[in-house]
């Protein structure tokens, strides 16, 4: 056993050594979209529809009042936030609690969550968020059972590749930890039955923020 185990680990030596080993990988996928900026939002939308998330277009006037509805509609009270989330997204007539550092058993007991995001992928129809001043830590969205995200017109890529180019950068730079959403949180059994909200909330609100324009 051990001569068979020094034999191949020779041969990885040598091969390392060489320069040889597997071929390059061709790498002909499209590294950039190229849809006009209203049907990329409206990709979004369609994507994040397909995974049974709610989601709203609305304009920055009309932001506060679309988020105070989504929890109400919801029978959400007692909201979890950020400390970086603005003035004027902060809904009216709800309890917001700051995390500055809540337990898990003080997550769980919020009604949902409010946090904006880093971007969006509309071929995919997932939002990333990686720890920025409106995003606060990965737990922050993991346990509570509602989840409302604002998503800026501006803050949406087409594909894969264009968001990695900003994702990478930002770990690089500030080892942001990455959290990708596709939809409420869901799984499947063997007998492919659907159960969301097993590893995250079962359910998701987007409200994509029309870009102001002069």
């Amino acid at each position: 056993m051990g001569s068979s185990r020094d034999a191949i680990l020779e041969r990885i030596r040598t091969a390392t050594a060489n320069g040889a080993g597997a071929e390059p990988v061709p790498r002909a996928y499209r590294a950039a979209g190229g849809l006009e900026p209203s049907a990329r939002i409206d990709l979004l939308c369609e994507r994040i529809r397909d995974y049974h998330a709610d989601v709203q277009r609305v304009t920055a006037t009309a932001l506060q009042a679309a988020i105070t509805n989504a929890f109400e509609t919801q029978g959400a009270k007692r909201i979890g936030i950020p400390i970086g989330i603005p003035a004027q997204w902060r809904p009216a007539g709800l309890e917001l609690i700051e995390d500055r550092g809540l337990s898990p058993t003080e997550l769980d007991q919020l009604d949902g969550v409010l946090t904006g995001c880093t971007l969006a992928i509309a071929e995919t129809g997932t939002l990333v968020l990686a720890a920025g001043p409106t995003e606060g830590k990965r737990a922050l969205t993991l346990v509570p059972d509602l989840h409302v995200c604002v998503v800026g017109e501006e803050q949406i890529v087409e594909l894969v590749p264009e968001a990695m180019r900003v994702l990478a950068d930002l770990v690089r730079r500030e080892r942001r930890p990455l959290t990708f959403i596709s939809g409420p949180s869901a799984t499947s059994d063997i007998e492919l039955s659907r159960v969301e909200g097993v590893h995250g909330p079962r359910t998701l609100v987007v409200l994509v923020v029309a870009e102001e324009r002069p």
